[in-house]
């Protein structure tokens, strides 16, 4: 299971061009934490990478790609959110 998981990322890393969290980033997480607690709920733990990967979109000005819109419900007035499940 581990080794299938690790050939897919692989695979993704070899296909896609991936984006650097910079200082532009950095600031972007500060505007979607401080969203996140204002909506009442906890940036904290798992949830922390997506909402990296948000800020990152944000900073970016790209939409987010996601099969878990759920945890980034609140979010769509600053980033565009494309569900996929």
């Amino acid at each position: 299971m581990r080794a299938r998981r690790q050939e897919r990322v692989q695979n993704v890393e070899a296909k896609v061009e991936t984006l650097p969290f910079e200082a532009a980033c950095a600031r972007a997480y500060g505007r979607i934490y401080a969203e996140v607690v204002t909506a009442g709920r906890k940036p904290r733990g798992p949830r922390a990478l997506d909402l990296m990967i948000a800020a990152t979109a944000l900073a970016y000005v790209l939409p987010l790609y996601t099969r878990n819109a759920v945890d980034l419900h609140g979010l769509d007035g600053l980033i565009e959110i494309v569900d996929l499940s």
